[in-house]
């Protein structure tokens, strides 16, 4: 199971928001591109991004930082927010990030994202964040009428390289992931699972990594910040 560290962008800096609500921002780093080093150094395979101006803005805002960490770090990243044309998504690609993740357009565009896993295979994900269930879209700011499942289940044959599936109520609150509805959705699904929201100690990974149902990866970023969660020891723990 991949571990990912995440780095959320706003206004040019690291930030960690207490569950979703920009308003409650906590900077970590005003250098993002020093942020992603230091994950590297420690040892870890993957990137997480999300540009949270642009997933309010419906484009991207936090592009400079993006491209300062894709020009710092060697290891594959993937990137949210803001990214709903295909004009975009070529131009992330183009610029040498791994995945894009397709949020709002997942639901207000679907053939966007069939479109897009055509084109670049392997090189698109679904992000699928959820308050109490049902999907939340615009930067977590709009609640759709959509069922996590329902969602996730009507991109079994479009070709995308994995779900990462958020649990808004349990994000940047240090109170442990949503590890019930993970697991049900990776059960309900034959599409990869990346679980997000909440991870906050090494049990939780393990918990996770042993909920049942193989995961592909869990994203974790306030506790990697705060020091709850040692990334070297759960690099170690996760590779053995």
């Amino acid at each position: 199971m991949i571990l990912y560290p995440a780095i959320d962008l706003k206004d040019g800096q690291a930030v960690r928001l207490l569950r979703g609500e920009m308003d409650k921002a906590t900077v970590f780093n005003d250098d993002p591109a020093a942020q992603a080093k230091a994950f590297v150094e420690a040892g870890c395979e993957w990137l997480h991004l999300v540009d949270l101006n642009g997933a309010f803005a419906g484009e991207p805002v936090n592009a400079a930082p993006v491209e300062a960490i894709l020009s710092a770090c060697k290891v594959p990243a993937q990137l949210g927010g803001g990214i709903r044309d295909m004009a975009t998504i070529e131009t992330w690609i183009d610029k040498g990030l791994a995945r894009v993740i397709l949020g709002t357009v997942a639901v207000e565009n679907p053939d966007l994202v069939r479109e897009a896993a055509r084109e670049f295979p392997g090189k698109v994900a679904v992000g699928i964040d959820a308050r109490n269930g049902m999907v939340a879209t615009k930067g977590w700011a709009e609640e759709t009428d959509v069922e996590v499942t329902d969602l996730a289940r009507s991109f079994e044959d479009a070709g995308v390289a994995a779900i990462i599936y958020t649990d808004i109520n349990r994000d940047g609150a240090m109170q442990g992931p949503n590890i019930d509805a993970t697991a049900a959705l990776a059960r309900a699904v034959s599409i990869p699972v990346i679980a997000s929201g909440g991870v906050s100690s090494l049990d939780d990974l393990i918990a996770l990594r042993d909920c049942g149902v193989e995961l592909n990866g869990a994203i974790s970023g306030r506790a990697l910040y705060d020091g709850a969660l040692d990334l070297k020891k759960a690099l170690a723990t996760l590779g053995a």
